[in-house]
C-alpha cells in the first residue's frame, strides 16, 4: 500500500469498526479466514484418499482404519460449542491464531507419525485446534461484513468453500498421494496455516464481545459428552449391528445428555448456548438445512469416489479432477443465491428449491452401471447437485449467523459447525449401512463367487445409497419450506451490526 503498511493499515480498520464502520481491510479479512476455512475442511477428506497408503506403510489393520476419520470426527464435534464460546469470551483473534498454529502443528505430528496410535492422536489433536478455529472464522466473518449485499457475497464464498471443499480435498490428496507420499496430505497444512497466521496477525484486531460473561462450565461438560456420544454411536453403527450397545447405546446416552444440556440452558446465568439462538424460526431451518445438507453429500463424494476408482478405474488425482465440475456448478449457484435470489425472493423459495434440484441430480445418478461412462452418467449429474447444494449451502450458512447478537457470534457460528459435523456422521453410518445391506440383498441366492455378479452387487450398494442421498435431500426440500418464514428475512432489531475487529 503507498500511504501505510498493512499492519498500520488493519489497526485502523480495528479502530474503525469499533465505531460501527465497516472494515477497510474486510475482503483481506475473508481471504484469510476462508483460507483457514478451507484448510479445515479439507482435512474432513483429503486423508480419505490417502488411507490406503497410509495403511500400508504402517501396517494397520482394516479395522482400526476408520479411526483415523472418527478420531477427528469425534473431537472435532465435541468441542464445537466450547471453541465457539471462547472465542466470545476470549477473543475471536487468539482463539483464531491459537486455532491455526494447533492445527498446524497437529497435522505436523500425523505426517511425522511412526504408527498407528501416533497417527489417531494427531487427528484427535486436529479436531480439537479445528473446533476452536473453526467457529472464529465463521463468526470473524459474521462480525466483519455490516453491509448486507457484501454480507451476502462473504457468505457465498465461505459456503461455497464449506461445500465444495470436501471435493478439492480429495482432488488435492489424490495429487498429493500419487506425486509425493501420504504424509503429505497432513504437511500441506502446515504451509496453508503459515499463510493464514499472517494474515490473522496483520489484519485482525481484537474484542471480547462477551467479556463479561463467565464459561457455563456444566453445560460444556453435558454438550460435549452428548455430542461425543452421538457421533461415537453412529460411527459404531458402520462396524456393528444396529442393535449393537456400543450402537444405541451410545447414541441413547447422547440424546439424554442433549436433552439435559438443554434443560440446563434454560437455569444456566451464563449459558453456553443461549437458547434464543435456536428460538429463531429462520435459524432453526438453517441449521436443520445445513445438518441434511452433510449427510446427503456424504453419498457424493465417498461412494462416487468407490465407483470412480474401483469401477471406473480412475486414479486419485483424475477422480479429483472428477468432482471439479460440482465444484464449480456449486461456486457459481453460490453467488447467484445468497447476492441476487435470496434477497429478492427469500429462503422459503431458494433453499426448498435448492434441495429439489440436488434430490433431482443424485436419483439421476442411480442410473450409473457397470458399462456406464463418466461423460454420460456421471458429469452431467454432478453439475446438477453442485447447482442445487450451491443454493442450500451459503443462504444456509448465512441466515445461520445472521441478526445474532455479537456477543453470541461465536457459539453460533459453533452450532452451525457442529450441524454439518454430526449430520456427516449421521450420513456416514446411515449410507454404509444401507449399501452394505444392498449388497448382502443383491447376493442372496446368487453365485457370490462370480466376478459379474460381486460386481453388480457393489453397483446395486452404490445406487442404494445414492437414493437415500436424495431421501435426505428431498426430506430437506419438504423441511425448509415448512420451517422457513415468507418473504425476505430482515435484521432483527436489537441485533447490532457493530464490527468489533
Amino acid at each position: 500500500m503507498p500511504e501505510k503498511t498493512l499492519a498500520e493499515s488493519s489497526r485502523t480498520g480495528a479502530v474503525a469498526t469499533e465505531h460501527g464502520a465497516a472494515s477497510p481491510q474486510r475482503w483481506w479479512i475473508l481471504a484469510v479466514v476462508a483460507t483457514a476455512q478451507l484448510m479445515v475442511v479439507l482435512d474432513a477428506t483429503i486423508v480419505n484418499i490417502a488411507l490406503p497408503s497410509a495403511q500400508h506403510d504402517l501396517g494397520f489393520s482394516d479395522g482400526s482404519r476408520q479411526w483415523i476419520v472418527t478420531a477427528y470426527a469425534l473431537a472435532f464435534a465435541s468441542l464445537l460449542l466450547l471453541g465457539g464460546r471462547i472465542a466470545d469470551l476470549f477473543g475471536r483473534k487468539p482463539a483464531f491464531l491459537v486455532g491455526v498454529v494447533g492445527f498446524a502443528a497437529a497435522s505436523a505430528l500425523g505426517g511425522a507419525a511412526n504408527g498407528f496410535t501416533m497417527l489417531v492422536a494427531a487427528r484427535a489433536l486436529q479436531g480439537a485446534f479445528g473446533a476452536l478455529l473453526a467457529p472464529a472464522a465463521l463468526s470473524l466473518l459474521n462480525t466483519t461484513f455490516t453491509d448486507a449485499r457484501e454480507r451476502a457475497r462473504a457468505f457465498s464464498v465461505y459456503g461455497a468453500i464449506a461445500g465444495a471443499g470436501g471435493a478439492v480435498g480429495l482432488l488435492l490428496g489424490g495429487v498429493l498421494t500419487d506425486a509425493l507420499d501420504w504424509r503429505w496430505t497432513l504437511y500441506v497444512n502446515v504451509a496453508i496455516a503459515v499463510v493464514a497466521f499472517a494474515g490473522g496477525w496483520l489484519l485482525l484486531g481484537n474484542h471480547r464481545d462477551a467479556a463479561d460473561a463467565k464459561l457455563d462450565v456444566p453445560g460444556t461438560v453435558l454438550v460435549a459428552t452428548g455430542l461425543f456420544g452421538l457421533v461415537y454411536g453412529f460411527s459404531n453403527a458402520e462396524t456393528h449391528d444396529w442393535d449393537s450397545p456400543l450402537t444405541w447405546g451410545f447414541l441413547l446416552a447422547g440424546g439424554l445428555l442433549l436433552a439435559a444440556f438443554a434443560w440446563w440452558q434454560t437455569r444456566a446465568a451464563h449459558p453456553l448456548l443461549p437458547l434464543r439462538i435456536l428460538l429463531d424460526r429462520d435459524r432453526a431451518a438453517s441449521f436443520l438445512a445445513v445438518l441434511l445438507t452433510g449427510a446427503g453429500m456424504f453419498g457424493v463424494f465417498l461412494f462416487l469416489t468407490y465407483y470412480l476408482q474401483l469401477n471406473l478405474g480412475f486414479s486419485p488425482t483424475r477422480t479429483g479432477v472428477a468432482f471439479l465440475p460440482m465444484v464449480g456448478a456449486l461456486m457459481v449457484t453460490a453467488q447467484a443465491g445468497t447476492t441476487l435470489l435470496l434477497p429478492r425472493f427469500g429462503p422459503k423459495t431458494v433453499i426448498p428449491l435448492g434441495f429439489a434440484v440436488a434430490t433431482a441430480g443424485m436419483a439421476w445418478l442411480t442410473g450409473i452401471g457397470l458399462g456406464s461412462h463418466y461423460l454420460g452418467a456421471v458429469l452431467p449429474q454432478l453439475i446438477v447437485i453442485g447447482v442445487g447444494l450451491g443454493l442450500v449451502m451459503p443462504p444456509a450458512m448465512q441466515l445461520a449467523t445472521g441478526g445474532v447478537a455479537a456477543e453470541d457470534a461465536g457459539v453460533a457460528s459453533a452450532t452451525v459447525n457442529a450441524m454439518q459435523q454430526v449430520g456427516g456422521s449421521i450420513g456416514t453410518a446411515l449410507l454404509n449401512t444401507v449399501a452394505s445391506s444392498a449388497a448382502t440383498d443383491y447376493l442372496s441366492g446368487r453365485d457370490a463367487t462370480s466376478r459379474p455378479v460381486r460386481a453388480q452387487a457393489t453397483i446395486e450398494s452404490y445406487t442404494t445409497a445414492f437414493w437415500w442421498s436424495a431421501v435426505l435431500f428431498g426430506a430437506g426440500a419438504v423441511i425448509a419450506f415448512v420451517c422457513y418464514r415468507r418473504g425476505v428475512p430482515r435484521q432483527a432489531p436489537g441485533a447490532a451490526p457493530v464490527v468489533h475487529m
